[in-house]
């Protein structure tokens, strides 16, 4: 009876939790009006978050650049006066209230709003910015065997937006009559870098909010052969982006959690700060995770897993010069690859006079 009265209460929590996940997910209203004679601005519609999360900081970076270019830009939130405040930012910014758009603007929709894409308005060109293609199905309302799903009843859509060749090729899978394009993530290298000594200590960092019960069992397994022995376990939650940086350039090894990824920035940041990176690729990391200066492990193979931390301890103790030097030569690949200059050049692509959303048909 009591198990009976448990389980009806968390299928309701879950129900509720759901509902407002739902309602969250949901557009704000944009207005639209007749042309006005001002030129063309993207508008990337990004969620009022108030904790980390890479994809809006990856929206404020886009805003930043193509303004740079000299490309009208801004971020658009929901809220009135809500700007993300947990990175540095002068990043221009508007509420959904207080703009008007045109048909010649482009509004830049991400994966986010899925649940709500049926009240996007009508008029300016539409970019789905999908940073999470392997979570493409997980808000859509329709059931399957509907073509298209979900951006079926999104008019005017012009194009998608990705980060990573790996969610590329999986997008123009799924919808090959949508032009899909890539925008690459960057690392900051002004933030994200190696010690100036290249030194690390016996820490290993991790996310803890990635798989948790499968990062329980790997600890539990390498607690028991005594393989942590000596060495420091950090979890990074609720770290500002320097506080993070900080403790992957101490860190000597992190353990990577990446599921469903669209790219799956951490481990490539810690890669950057040089870490040497263990685990999960998250699929989208297929485009970075290189056993040349990594050790990717098949997903949910736990036993592999363990396997590589083990020789990564191993290896600290017994080549540590050989050790740090394939550590940096992850930096090196990681910062000499996503930065940037490359994607300036990726985004006028795209939204620049003769880029492909005004050669759009």
């Amino acid at each position: 009876m009591v198990g009976t009265v448990l389980g009806g209460a968390r299928r309701l929590a879950g129900a509720v939790s759901r509902a407002r996940d739902r309602r969250a997910r949901r557009p704000p209203r944009i207005t639209v009006g007749a042309p006005d004679g001002r030129p063309p601005t993207v508008y990337y519609l990004t969620p009022d978050q108030t904790s980390p999360r890479g994809g809006v900081r990856m929206m404020y970076r886009h805003v930043d650049l193509l303004n740079a270019a000299g490309i009208d830009a801004t971020v658009l939130h929901g809220r009135a006066g809500f700007r993300c405040t947990w990175f540095t930012n002068s990043t221009r910014v508007s509420s959904a209230g207080s703009v008007t758009l045109t048909p010649g603007d482009v509004l830049v929709v991400p994966e986010y709003y899925a649940p709500g894409y049926a009240v996007l308005p009508v008029g300016p060109r539409i970019v789905i910015f999908n940073q999470g293609a392997y979570h493409t199905f997980d808000y859509s309302p329709y059931g399957v065997g509907r073509p298209g799903a979900p951006y079926t009843d999104v008019r005017n859509v012009v194009a998608m937006l990705t980060v990573s060749e790996d969610a590329a090729a999986l997008l123009r899978y799924t919808f090959p009559r949508i032009p899909v394009h890539q925008a690459r993530a960057v690392v900051d290298r002004e933030v994200f870098h190696p010690a100036p000594d290249g030194r690390t200590g016996r820490r290993i960092a991790y996310i803890p909010r990635r798989r948790p019960q499968e990062r329980q069992q790997l600890l539990q397994m390498l607690a028991s052969r005594g393989v942590l022995d000596g060495w420091e376990l950090v979890p990074i939650e609720g770290r500002t982006e320097h506080e993070t940086a900080d403790i992957m350039r101490s860190s000597a090894i992190f353990l990577s959690f990446s599921e469903r990824e669209g790219f799956g920035m951490p481990p490539a940041e810690a890669m950057a700060c040089g870490c040497y990176v263990v685990g999960f690729t998250g699929m989208g990391g297929r485009d970075y995770f290189d056993p040349a200066y990594c050790a990717p492990v098949p997903d949910a193979d736990l036993l592999a897993f363990a396997r590589a931390v083990e020789s990564a301890v191993q290896r600290y103790d017994t080549d540590p010069d050989g050790f740090a030097k394939t550590a940096l030569l992850a930096s090196d690949q990681i910062l000499g690859r996503y930065h940037e200059d490359g994607l300036r050049a990726d985004l006028v692509a795209m939204y620049g006079p003769d880029g492909h959303v005004n050669n759009a048909h």
